[in-house]
C-alpha cells in the first residue's frame, strides 16, 4: 500500500527538481542538498529516489544531462532544464496578476 510520504514525493518531487534547475544546471548531490535545505528537510530525497527521478525527467525529455570530466576531482553528471521542462512548470503569477485585490 502506497504511503502518503511515498504520493507526496512522485507528485512534489519532479516539479521541485524542475524548480531548482530552472535557475541553472545542477549535478545530483547539489539536486539533493539544495532541494534538502529549500524545503527545510520535506523533500530530503536520497540517492535511490533521485536517480530513478532524474532518469525519468530525461526520458521524457524535461531534462537533459552532461558528463563534466575536467572541473572535479572525479566525473559529474550535470543536469539542465530543456524547453519542454520548462514548458511543464508551474506558472507563477506576477505580481498583481489573478489577484482582486486593489
Amino acid at each position: 500500500m502506497p504511503t502518503i510520504e511515498g504520493e507526496f514525493l512522485r507528485g512534489a518531487g519532479p516539479v521541485a527538481v524542475l524548480k531548482l534547475l530552472e535557475r541553472g544546471e545542477m549535478y545530483g548531490y547539489e539536486i539533493v542538498e539544495a532541494l534538502e535545505k529549500r524545503t527545510e528537510g520535506v523533500l530530503a530525497l536520497g540517492q535511490s529516489t533521485l536517480y530513478p527521478m532524474l532518469y525519468n525527467l530525461e526520458a521524457k525529455g524535461f531534462i537533459a544531462a552532461r558528463w563534466d570530466e575536467e572541473t572535479a576531482s572525479r566525473p559529474r553528471k550535470y543536469y539542465r532544464l530543456t524547453p519542454e521542462g520548462k514548458k511543464r512548470l508551474p506558472r507563477t503569477p506576477r505580481r498583481g496578476e489573478g489577484s482582486s485585490a486593489p
